[in-house]
């Protein structure tokens, strides 16, 4: 893989656009992957990195570390107390409007790294912000109900920050994101793999907004749609 792309860096602070299929650290969850984005960025820029939060091995997008533990930990409060403005992009099935979702969810446990977690936790508060930014047809026949098959770019700004909140709650509103292997549609993902090779989630971290932990200075940072999200509909 590549060397990463640095979209911010400064004494304290470092932010990525971590590809796709890249996991942020080591896990059990995964234990044939090879590259991690923490081991990668230190190697990349000749320094230790900390983890200030996390995204999904499939979702791309805006990650941020501390090149210092303290650095680090002043920014987790952050996000932590919600502070943190954030911003994605996904593409789902469907035609989609706006609004806001505010479902609670039950935490996903995974068998091997949450083992030891409370296993029957009451759902916790999740709400999602959603836009639509612009809608597709496609001439073809994804499934049998419909003879062309639509689907909706959204701006997602989650407002909580639960566990695959953002996949959950477009499959809630019976719209999935393309390419979600756990919460999405089989047949869509499919088609979107065989017909046009996207093996992906198409969700990306596109914006952050935060405060400096030492400056207070506002750091707005973004990073553009990934072109992969819109190259099924540039024929059509």
């Amino acid at each position: 893989m590549s060397e990463l792309t640095l979209v911010y860096d400064d004494p304290h602070l470092v932010v990525i656009d971590k590809p796709a299929g890249l996991l942020v650290h080591r896990s059990w969850i995964a234990r044939e992957a090879t590259e991690f984005a923490m081991q990668k960025l230190r190697d990349q820029i000749g320094q230790r990195v900390y983890p200030v939060h996390r995204l999904d091995r499939p979702t791309s997008g805006l990650l941020v570390f501390g090149k210092d533990p303290e650095s680090a930990r002043l920014l987790s409060e952050q996000f932590a107390e919600r502070q943190v403005v954030k911003r994605y992009h996904a593409v789902v099935r469907g035609y989609l409007g706006d609004g806001v979702l505010d479902y609670p969810l039950k935490e996903e446990l995974d068998k091997i790294a949450d083992h030891q977690a409370q296993q029957h936790k009451e759902p916790q508060t999740a709400v999602t912000a959603y836009r639509c930014l612009q809608q597709f047809e496609l001439p073809v026949a994804v499934t049998d109900r419909h003879a062309t098959s639509r689907y909706s770019l959204m701006e997602l700004a989650p407002k909580t920050g639960r566990k695959h909140q953002l996949r959950r709650h477009m499959a809630h509103l019976r719209h999935p994101i393309i390419g979600d292997t756990r919460h999405g549609d089989s047949r869509q993902n499919r088609y979107f793999r065989e017909q046009h090779g996207i093996n992906r989630l198409l969700l990306a971290a596109t914006g952050l907004q935060f405060k400096h932990p030492y400056s207070n200075a506002m750091i707005d940072l973004e990073v553009a749609i990934p072109a992969v999200f819109l190259a099924p509909f540039s024929s059509f």
